[in-house]
């Protein structure tokens, strides 16, 4: 990893490092690799990471480095408005909003570094959304007391067709044909208002782009909603970025494959150098349960079966000292087994708490497990009720795969199935610091062409299908 960062900042190439270790665990050493070349580097060199992740480097890691490399290098806080002359360390809210901003910044062609780009999607859409609040309404009235009656009249219109829709765990919807258009007539009235609101002309300006998500968010015991629109796919807009900037980019698992290629897709990147670290099969195998006779996850029975299988996990392992997980993303069902296991193992069992104890036994959903495993210890067991493929009972997923039937395009290829790989990959990397258990109860692993694709993720594993009390007492 250190000669690839270097190569970069030396001849401006570059790259895409897959280390296979969780981006948010700041228990792995990986990150000394790319910061003894930057730390030596002469030039100005961006780093892109969390901001929790830059506060530990900056406490941490960057002065030992100094001190040991007797190194010099300011280290500053980025800015777009600023040349820096050292290393300069940017969360990614305040790099995207420099880059893909109107006016370009000063220092655009210095070489970046972005560590943790499982999530760069996420970070280009939620700095692309555009987002009306319930008190926005109010702004735009008072920016144009003549239109303040459409503009109420328009308010209510919108309400009664959006709380038509029924009560939901997430109260998310897309916006449907009618409620799409009494915005459109909303914004064909006050588009001539010389003082609206930014709020309103920023949505306007997304709301006309092409291929968009458009949804509410519905607050009902406030009787209001929020309004937010975004994009589809993020490749054409990065796809300015690597254009002129040398870039090398550090995740855990992006891609099945070395080079990347459906990654590369999605994030508009150009041919690049790929290297994709693979687990040690002597230190990071784990050990891999699945049985083969459970029940699909969509039939009746699956539940009570999947009941069983924890509990008789968690009586086998119980000797054993170490965090336990069960990752279960529905959320209905998350609750009732925490329900049941809390009657059975007491405060043993806590809910997405990172206070748990040193034997306890964690019933989370997958994104608390994906933002807060490095606050936690490695677990021994970590047992996954289904696996992480995006719900098409998300209307944003629903609108995602949509935007891939228009295109022609394999939606579950090149979208479902590498999104659950890339979830799993990062959530059984902290087991493979101990060689613990990893327990799947999807038979779909099993029975489904894509099932092979789901084991080459997990690899390099030691797989049985029936209960070895040995593993369990050993991992």
């Amino acid at each position: 990893m250190a000669r690839l960062v270097a190569r970069a900042l030396r001849l401006g190439r570059s790259a895409l490092i897959q280390t296979g270790l969780p981006a948010g665990a700041y228990r792995q050493r990986y990150r000394v690799s790319y910061l003894m070349p930057i730390l030596m580097w002469p030039e100005p060199v961006i780093l892109v990471a969390p901001t929790p992740l830059l506060e530990h480097l900056q406490a941490v890691e960057i002065p030992r480095l100094q001190e040991g490399l007797q190194t010099k290098k300011p280290i500053e806080t980025y800015s777009q408005h600023e040349v820096g002359r050292g290393l300069m360390l940017a969360d990614p809210e305040s790099w995207l909003a420099a880059r893909l901003g109107a006016d370009a910044p000063q220092h655009s062609h210095i070489p970046t570094i972005i560590d943790g780009v499982d999530d760069l999607e996420v970070w280009t859409r939620q700095q692309l959304t555009a987002a009306l609040q319930p008190a926005d309404w109010n702004d735009l009235m008072q920016s144009g007391p003549m239109l303040a009656d459409a503009i109420r009249e328009a308010r209510v219109l919108l309400t009664r067709a959006v709380f038509q829709h029924p009560a939901k765990p997430d109260e998310c919807y897309l916006l449907e044909t009618a409620e799409q258009n009494i915005l459109k007539g909303l914004f064909e009235t006050i588009e001539q208002n010389p003082l609206i609101p930014a709020a309103w002309s920023n949505f306007w300006q997304r709301w006309n782009t092409n291929g968009r998500l458009r949804w509410a968010q519905i607050h009902r015991s406030a009787g209001s909603f929020s309004l937010f629109s975004a994009p589809v796919q993020v490749a054409e807009v990065l796809a300015k970025i690597w254009s002129d900037v040398p870039v090398v980019l550090i995740g855990c698992a992006v891609d099945v494959e070395q080079k990347a290629p459906i990654f590369r897709q999605m994030m508009g990147l150009p041919e690049l150098t790929s290297v994709k670290f693979s687990p040690d099969r002597q230190s990071e195998l784990i050990q891999l349960y699945i049985p083969n006779s459970l029940p699909l996850p969509n039939t009746p029975e699956f539940q009570g079966v999947l009941m069983e299988e924890i509990r008789t996990l968690l009586f086998m392992s119980e000797s054993v000292a170490g965090l336990t997980v069960l990752i279960v993303g529905d959320v209905p069902l998350r609750a009732r087994m925490a329900a049941i296991l809390a009657s059975e193992f007491g405060s043993r069992v806590q809910v997405e708490k990172t206070d748990v104890g040193e034997n306890g036994i964690l019933v989370t959903g997958w994104e608390f497990w994906r933002e807060h495993q490095g606050e936690l210890s490695a677990p021994h067991l970590l047992a996954i009720a289904t696996l992480p493929l995006p719900s098409l009972e998300n209307p944003l997923v629903t609108a995602r795969v949509a935007y891939y039937k228009e295109q022609r395009r394999d939606w579950f290829r090149l979208y479902l199935l590498p999104a659950a790989l890339n979830e799993l990959q990062r959530a059984i990397a902290p087991v493979r610091e101990r060689q613990g258990v990893v327990a799947i109860f999807d038979s779909r692993v099993i029975h489904r062409s894509y099932g092979q694709q789901v084991l080459a993720a997990l690899s390099p594993f030691a797989r049985i299908d029936y209960l070895d009390t040995t593993w369990l007492t050993q991992a």
